[in-house]
């Protein structure tokens, strides 16, 4: 059960992520788009711990990871994450 509300803290984090994109408030280029990205994925791979799924850890993973190099390219850039 913990380990549900774990990954479900993940996917809401994800999911509220795009929401945000589609309305635009907040910033694709900034760095709390991929924060928000790559926590949420980090919570779903802890999910996973307890009932191991192979394509959502493939996914999760290759998502941790991109949001990394984009947290990466946020901090290059120094630019605070707001829209614009």
């Amino acid at each position: 059960m913990l380990f549900d509300g774990i990954g479900m803290t993940g996917v809401l984090m994800i999911l509220t992520t795009y929401g945000l994109v589609q309305v635009d408030r907040i910033n694709v280029k900034g760095m709390g788009y991929s924060l928000f990205n790559g926590v949420g994925a980090l919570l779903i791979l802890i999910s996973l711990y307890v009932d191991f799924n192979l394509s959502a850890f493939v996914i999760e993973v290759a998502w941790l990871v991109i949001s990394i190099f984009g947290l990466f390219n946020a901090l290059k850039r120094g630019k605070p994450d707001e829209r614009g």
